[in-house]
Order: structure tokens, then sequence, then C-alpha cells
């Protein structure tokens, strides 16, 4: 977890309408290339708006900055490398071809939260479920898959033990 610590924001330029296309096919790439300890976030950043049509409201959601993609990473040139030449993503924004990170403030004003939090659980650790329908459900550390951001935990349930897969931040340590 200590890499994620040097792991700074950075924005990607894209073709305008592949927002969603670049993010899923950078996420591939982090996938087939195993650069989870690299790269940690993609996100396309978006905003609920009311649109009204025919009469009836509808919320829609609308990218805040069209065109762009933000992702945390550690930067260096096989980071770079992948990034750069995914299909649909043009470059970084920053001066010439040197990729600038956000800085703290920058990344506080777009609102972006660490998705993923650190978690100094181990296997057989009592925790207790704090989001989703398991709520409130305590239970035993399992499994624990850092790449997948996953915990499997037996919880029980009707008077059986249950293994079940929740993300990190769903759980707490007891």
């Amino acid at each position: 977890m200590g890499e994620e610590n040097k792991a700074r924001w950075y924005v990607i330029h894209t073709y305008s309408g592949y927002e969603n296309k670049v993010k899923t096919n950078l996420e591939k790439m982090v996938e087939n290339r195993k650069l989870y300890d690299k790269i940690f976030d993609i996100v396309v950043p978006v905003e609920e708006s009311i649109e009204i049509k025919d009469g009836k409201k509808k919320v829609v959601q609308r990218k805040t900055f069209p065109g762009y993609v933000l992702i945390k990473m550690i930067m260096n040139d096989d980071t770079w490398y992948v990034v750069r030449n995914t299909r649909g993503v043009t470059g970084f924004v920053g001066p010439g071809s040197k990729p600038v990170p956000l800085s703290d403030a920058e990344v506080k004003a777009l609102g972006i939260k660490d998705v993923f939090p650190a978690i100094d659980l181990k296997v057989n650790d009592s925790v207790k479920v704090i989001s989703g329908p398991l709520e409130n459900f305590i239970g035993i550390v399992q499994d624990i898959d850092t790449e997948k951001r996953k915990v499997k935990v037996l919880v029980s349930m009707f008077g059986r033990e249950t293994p079940v897969e929740l993300n990190f931040d769903q759980l707490e340590k007891v």
C-alpha cells in the first residue's frame, strides 16, 4: 500500500465522447499488464443535472470536463507509454510531452476522493460491515485480494457461515 502514497493524479486528454471508452481500455490494460501497483484509479468526472423533456423531469449525468479523464498513477516510462498509447488518448495535459500532476488543492477542488482506502486487515480478523445490504453484520476475514481491493468474509446468516466478497471500504476492523 505504500506505493499508492507516491501516486499522483494526472489529466489525460481524449477524443471528445471517448472518455468512458478510454477508461474501459485503460482498466483492461492495467489488468492485462498487471499494473495494479502503478495505476490505482481512473475517473471520468461527472455531475448530475436535471433535464426537463416533454414536461418530465429526468436526472442525467453530464461529463464535467468533456474530453478529459483523470488517472491516479505512479509516473514512470512504462505507465506513461501504456497510457499514452491507449486507443482514444491524445496525450497528457502538461507542457510538451511532460505530464504535470494535479496539486492537492486541485484534486480537492475537483472533489475526488481516494476510492481505495488503505486497510490494515489480516486473515482471521473480526470485521463489521459498514455499508451495503449486509450492513452491521459481523464476520471473520477469510481472504484478502489487494489487487481487486476485495475481502472475503465469513458472515453468520440464518445460523450458517456464508462467505461474502466485499470491498475494502465496506468494512471496518472490530
